[in-house]
């Protein structure tokens, strides 16, 4: 686990300074200070707005979990989104485990409490030892 974490952490290191090694290349009125590493990581070094936080953060109407980070390199969680997804992963969940804890508790029943009371058809298949 400590070597995965050691992997995040120089893949962030690296994404930043690549960021900001990006934006150096170009001439100094070229420089956007947000954009993309190698095409898929973004990067925003501006100062964030309101507008901009609360677009990457809180956007309900939006269905995309993640948008791109409102300052620094990497993306952001959309909050309500992110919720709804997860509740109804733990919706499903919770309505699999319940279908299977009842088949599994039918199964491990006792069989003369399953099967339906004999009818007199059945009891005439009954053993005749009886007198």
């Amino acid at each position: 686990m400590k070597d995965l974490v050691k992997l995040i952490r120089t893949l962030a290191w690296t994404a930043f300074v690549a960021a900001i090694y990006q934006e150096l290349r170009k001439p100094p009125e070229a420089r956007t200070w947000n954009g993309k590493v190698a095409g898929v990581v973004p990067y925003d070094f501006r100062i964030p707005t309101l507008d901009r936080l609360r677009e990457a953060y809180w956007a309900p109407d939006n269905d995309q979990v993640f948008s791109e980070r409102v300052f620094g390199v990497g993306w952001a969680v959309n909050i309500p989104v992110a919720a709804r997804k997860l509740n109804e992963i733990v919706s499903q969940y919770a309505d699999s485990s319940a279908a299977l804890r009842r088949r599994v508790s039918q199964r491990d029943e006792p069989r003369a409490l399953r099967d339906e009371p004999r009818t007199p058809r059945d009891a005439s298949r009954a053993p005749r030892d009886a007198p």
